[in-house]
């Protein structure tokens, strides 16, 4: 490529002490022409040495920058980043990731090749300990989480990818993420982006690495959350939803009445057996097909890990029914708005002309 854009890296951060050291390492080791880079890290008000860990790193590199975020949520810290960043390229990257040395320059040339409005790569999770392997591998397989980004092998178009990288002409078509979404809000993003005539790209060749949750409270109460917040993408853009979300709820749902009336009659009782028994044979394939090579209690594990992301998600979704109930009916606001900048019209023109104005102090 004879003149490579400007890439803004976003990375939202809260208590990530324990992995923003190696993260940035792996962004700053990037085979991209360092001249054409800034990493802007935004705090949400964390609680340990994540912000002293940034602060040092950008000490010694001035391509390094860290911004606050009091709202402590990730869309809003995304959209403190992009309205910050100088790229005509905006690049996603969470805490529990690191990414390949090419990761950077595979997806600005699967952007400019592709003409894509939004590129990513497979979200491959590490693992680490008995549980953490195992949900590795359940949210590896189709029979977990479902998104093509978590297994896909091949260049695609799709609905989503993980992580991210947008030309930032997208933002100021399709607007911001949505603040009110404190999970989903990457989903409901390119929901937006897709209906307005946007193309996602999966290129697997994008490889990172993402630090799964490694013990059965913290992916419960993640993929309880997932569920939740399902809601209020439902409620506003009710299109966006697939089959496949409405199972785990209905699963749920169904599982907890045949229980209630099972006692006082017989019919539910034996619908109760029968399909606990189905789902648990199905769940064992699903598992063993995965996890085989780790040996029966391999296999046990990622079971439960596959169990718990259905049931947390299902019941998540439930919860999220009652909890957002009042909002059926009322009004929905829309995102928030990029407005463009003279820098950014200019870019525009030639989106891949370099830096904008320049690398200036940060």
């Amino acid at each position: 490529m004879s003149a490579w854009p400007f890439v803004s890296v976003a990375i939202p951060m809260r208590n990530e002490a324990a992995s923003i050291g190696a993260l940035l390492a792996s962004v700053l080791a990037q085979d991209y022409p360092a001249e054409q880079l800034e990493i802007l890290v935004v705090d949400g008000d964390s609680d340990d040495e994540s912000a002293a860990a940034v602060e040092r790193v950008a000490a010694r590199d001035a391509r390094v920058r860290l911004l606050h975020n009091p709202q402590r949520i990730v869309p809003s810290a995304l959209n403190i980043a992009i309205r910050a960043a100088r790229g005509t390229v905006i690049a996603r990257v969470d805490g529990h990731t690191q990414l390949a040395p090419d990761y950077l320059r595979v997806g600005v040339e699967t952007l400019v090749r592709t003409g894509a409005d939004n590129v990513g790569g497979r979200m491959d999770a590490v693992g680490g300990g008995w549980f953490g392997d195992a949900v590795a591998d359940a949210t590896a397989s189709p029979a977990g989480v479902g998104s093509y980004f978590h297994f896909g092998t091949e260049e695609r178009e799709v609905d989503t990818v993980y992580l991210g990288m947008w030309p930032r002409a997208v933002f100021e078509r399709v607007g911001l993420f949505d603040e009110e979404l404190v999970r989903n809000q990457d989903d409901e993003f390119n929901y937006r982006l897709r209906k307005l005539g946007g193309r996602i790209v999966l290129n697997p060749a994008m490889r990172s690495w993402y630090q799964n949750r490694q013990d059965v409270v913290h992916l419960v109460r993640q993929y309880y959350q997932y569920g939740q917040w399902k809601v209020r993408v439902l409620q506003k853009h009710p299109a966006q939803m697939s089959w496949r979300h409405f199972v785990p709820p209905a699963f749920v749902a169904g599982m907890a009445l045949l229980a209630v009336v099972g006692p006082e009659w017989a019919p539910a009782a034996w619908a109760l057996r029968a399909v606990g028994s189905l789902y648990l044979l199905l769940v064992l394939a699903a598992a063993l097909r995965q996890s085989a090579r780790r040996g029966a209690t391999g296999v046990l594990a990622t079971a439960l890990a596959l169990s718990c992301v259905h049931v947390a998600w299902g019941a998540g979704f439930l919860s999220g029914l009652i909890k957002f109930a009042d909002r059926w009916r009322k009004p929905e606001q829309g995102p928030p708005r990029l407005e463009p900048t003279g820098e950014a019209i200019a870019s525009a023109m030639a989106p891949w002309g370099g830096a904008p104005g320049g690398r200036e102090g940060a």
